[in-house]
């Protein structure tokens, strides 16, 4: 392990507090914190704030247009939550159109006060939200509300990253992170497992008639089912 690289119990990262995690969309819980997120349900709670509806994953389904399948998605966050050990009260739905975050760039400073008021609410002393080095619009644009929101909570902000390993194994490099804390996933294992099963929608179970629809890789999926969960702090 580098020199920056820590042990962390779920004490260190959320400081005995609720930790505030912001998803783009349903299913990046599960995926990036879905450990850790049990391991907080089990203690001291957690809150869960979804950015966008998730509806264009399936854009040429006719079956699934884009309302039906945001209101699937929304299901299927309510039974990933639960498989960790929630309830949908800890679910905050913002419902911005998915892939049309940067367009809302005029309304960061607005969403981020959004952010803040359950930051204030959980009593959170963590908001936790998606690398800025992951290739997705909405990533990056939650990762900007997330140091904005930070800055005015006074709070310590993690980053956990879905897709940026995926698409560059370099990615680190581009963080410039302080410390890489790695999040011991192993007794949380099945729990996380059967959130991310719940988004059936992404595991190309639901949607038919749309075979250009998105699908997670199994090979992606692999990166979560093992190993580590990781937060970066002090990232750039």
């Amino acid at each position: 392990m580098a020199d920056r690289t820590r042990r962390a119990t779920l004490h260190d990262l959320t400081e005995g507090r609720p930790p505030i995690v912001l998803a783009p969309h349903p299913d990046d819980e599960s995926l990036g914190c879905g450990a850790l997120l049990a391991a907080a349900f089990a203690g001291p709670g957690a809150r869960v704030v979804c950015m966008t509806d998730g509806g264009a994953s399936h854009p040429g389904s006719l079956e699934w247009p884009r309302a039906r399948l945001a209101e699937l998605r929304a299901g299927e966050l309510d039974r990933a939550i639960a498989a960790l050990g929630g309830d949908p009260a800890c679910v905050t739905r913002l419902g911005f159109p998915d892939a049309g975050m940067p367009e809302l760039a005029h309304r960061f400073e607005e969403i981020a006060e959004t952010v803040v008021r359950i930051i204030h609410e959980a009593e959170a002393r963590v908001l936790i939200a998606p690398a800025p080095t992951d290739p997705h619009c909405d990533h990056e644009a939650t990762a900007e509300i997330a140091r904005i929101a930070a800055r005015r909570a006074e709070t310590r902000l993690l980053f956990y990253p879905v897709w940026s390993g995926w698409h560059d194994p370099s990615y680190r490099a581009r963080l410039l992170h302080g410390v890489e804390h790695r999040f011991d996933a192993s007794g949380w294992r099945a729990a996380k497992a059967g959130a991310i099963a719940a988004h059936r929608s992404q595991l190309g179970q639901v949607v038919r008639d749309d075979p250009g629809g998105f699908v997670l890789p199994e090979a992606f999926l692999g990166q979560f089912e093992s190993g580590d969960e990781v937060y970066f702090e002090g990232a750039a």
